[in-house]
């Protein structure tokens, strides 16, 4: 196997760089080509034949890669139609801590959904995020705040601007 790989790579590789778009899909393909030219070592023919079995191979797994990502792509589409559909309707318009939570970043969007749509504890997010309790809770915290902010929500319930209209120190 290592004489033909030897042989060989040079022209699997040029083959499947003109017919990929990127470095990683370049690697993907050769790998796989010559994957199952290991699995199927007794099929592999002598000498030159060896190259063109070879195209054949990396011919198949490129139109696999390419279905798979057609079908990827569509499923994806499907999804994401799906969840627009199911989610929740708002009345009377636009919904103030939905545009507020997706403003939020990432890292805080996913420590207040595990939290409040999932109904995890400290510990349970911290196993989760691949942290500790303390660092979930005090996560949560700091996300807690900034959705307050967000929506101009004070500690005690109120408006940073009704704190601001009463003279109170912000």
């Amino acid at each position: 196997m290592e004489a033909i790989y030897k042989a060989h790579y040079p022209a699997i590789h040029q083959y499947a760089a003109r017919r990929t778009n990127s470095p990683d899909d370049t690697a993907d393909l050769i790998s796989e080509t010559f994957l199952t030219a290991w699995r199927r070592i007794a099929d592999v023919p002598e000498g030159d034949d060896a190259r063109l079995w070879l195209y054949g191979v990396a011919r198949r797994v490129l139109a696999n890669q390419r279905r798979g990502r057609s079908r990827s792509a569509g499923l994806a589409e499907r999804l994401k139609e799906e969840l627009a559909a199911a989610r929740p309707a708002t009345a009377g318009g636009p919904d103030p801590v939905r545009e507020a939570f997706d403003d939020l970043p990432d890292r805080d969007r996913e420590v207040l959904a595990l939290a409040y749509w999932e109904n995890l504890t400290g510990p349970e997010i911290g196993r989760v995020l691949g942290c500790t309790a303390t660092a979930a809770r005090i996560r949560l915290h700091r996300a807690r705040r900034r959705l307050a902010e967000a929506l101009g929500v004070t500690g005690e319930g109120r408006t940073f601007a009704e704190r601001g209209l009463r003279g109170e120190h912000l």
